[in-house]
């Protein structure tokens, strides 16, 4: 009897459970959603309700034709997807290998370079703006230029993903793999390439999806750096729709719809990595 009384209320409370998550989970993409359906309509309907599911006069595709062609779509898709990738590859390159000297290398100088590296994350980037802009574009000149924005990405993006990667590195690499590589003529080089780096594949995907989101969709640090519109990345783009006195609400919605879409893409893409990579995180070896 009392069996069958807490299988019930575990039945109840998974049940529960389940309610809870799907009600948090429709919480958090009502933002998205409102997007999608306002993004088919005309802006003057969603001036009076942006709420309405439909026009009343009918789906409209013109608020995509009209941001495809306002934003200089494949310009700023092509701008966006260099930053994004040259970024999010040297900051994968270079904090990987950092992180691995900083496990396996036993000097001194590596904890204070580390706990240097973990300070910096904690650093507001409201606090360097000025100096961005006074020292890089005042005295040296460099704004305005793709290389430099890169340049900052990396900057800001390697103390995160150093932290993620020597975690991962201390508790899932076995250090007998890499014995076992040197003993049969690998060098150091050839070691981290061929037998540890692959063993990263899962917290890899995982930052991938950290820095592509990150970089893709960052507005702010573009903006200070980034000032021609033929240099502009997507989220820069969609300023366009702003005027003096209105905005052209249902041209902008199709626009975020449009810049969102290849995120999504990754993820999907990716979405095994990054739960296997959150898995071994979370498993002690």
């Amino acid at each position: 009897m009392e069996g069958i009384v807490g299988g019930r209320k575990k039945k109840v409370w998974s049940v529960f459970k389940i309610a809870l998550l799907a009600v948090l989970l429709a919480g958090y993409m009502i933002p998205f959603i409102l997007v999608l359906i306002n993004a088919f309509k005309r802006s003057g309907t969603i001036i009076r309700n942006p709420l309405r599911v439909m026009d009343p006069n009918g789906i409209t595709l013109d608020n995509f034709k009209k941001a495809y062609e306002s934003m200089d779509f494949p310009r700023a898709f092509f701008n966006s997807l260099l930053i994004t990738v040259v970024s999010v590859a040297i900051i994968i390159l270079i904090s990987s290998m950092t992180a691995y000297l900083f496990v396996r290398a036993s000097w001194k100088i590596n904890g204070i370079f580390f706990a240097l590296m973990v300070a910096a994350m904690i650093i507001p980037f409201q606090v360097l703006m000025i100096p961005i802009v006074s020292i890089y574009g005042g005295a040296l000149g460099l704004l305005d230029h793709k290389a430099t924005l890169i340049f900052f990405n990396v900057g800001f993006g390697i103390s995160m993903a150093t932290f993620i990667y020597h975690g991962f590195i201390k508790g899932n690499v076995p250090i007998s793999l890499e014995e076992a590589a040197m003993l049969d003529g690998c060098t150091r080089r050839q070691t981290f390439f061929k037998i540890v780096f692959p063993i990263l594949k899962p917290v890899t995907a995982t930052i991938i999806v950290l820095d592509v989101l990150w970089v893709w969709n960052d507005y702010l640090l573009p903006s200070l750096v980034l000032t021609s519109k033929n240099n502009f990345t997507l989220p820069l783009s969609t300023y366009s729709f702003y005027g003096t006195y209105s905005v052209d609400y249902g041209a902008l919605m199709a626009a975020l719809v449009l810049t969102v879409i290849p995120v999504i893409i990754l993820y999907l893409f990716l979405q095994r990595q990054i739960i296997s990579g959150v898995i071994s995180g979370a498993v002690k070896s």
